[in-house]
């Protein structure tokens, strides 16, 4: 099975909080609306800002948002932010790590192909895909006052 990170999911989740509300958050504000833990969000937005995904904002409201519209934040991003280059294995990373049977490995050439192809779906899928803005939600009319009638009998 292939599978990303716990932490790389809870950093989608939280850049995709970060998208719907369209401004800053303190990370006590991610933590509650998200549920995952302060002190893991405390982490990945240090990490989510050295990549280059969010921006720390000091100072009384201060917190974290967006770098770039959720539109220019690709999937492919967030994971090799947290994850290091998309590969299917090793041998197909850029690091270009050597398993031991490379040279006589049948099975290389194919996974490149393969890693290519799910590179590119995530580099396409925008962080706005997964996290559409939504407008905050308008107050409620008030309700039509209520008029008791005493019938005088």
């Amino acid at each position: 099975m292939i599978r990303m990170s716990k932490l790389t999911d809870y950093a989608i989740v939280l850049l995709a909080h970060l998208a719907r509300s369209g401004r800053t958050l303190a990370a006590q504000e991610l933590a509650a609306r998200s549920g995952v833990p302060l002190p893991t969000v405390s982490k990945l937005c240090k990490e989510l800002s050295k990549a280059g995904l969010v921006i720390s904002h000091r100072g009384r409201h201060g917190g974290y948002g967006l770098a770039r519209p959720a539109d220019h934040i690709s999937v492919a991003e967030i994971v090799e932010a947290l994850e290091g280059p998309i590969a299917l294995t090793d041998c197909t990373s850029p690091a270009k790590v050597a398993c031991g049977i490379e040279a006589t490995c049948p099975a290389k050439a194919s996974f490149d192909p393969v890693t290519r192809a799910i590179q590119g779906a995530l580099a396409g899928l925008p962080l706005s895909a997964i996290a559409p803005f939504r407008a905050p939600a308008e107050d409620p009319p008030a309700p039509a006052p209520v008029t008791l009638g005493v019938h005088a009998s």
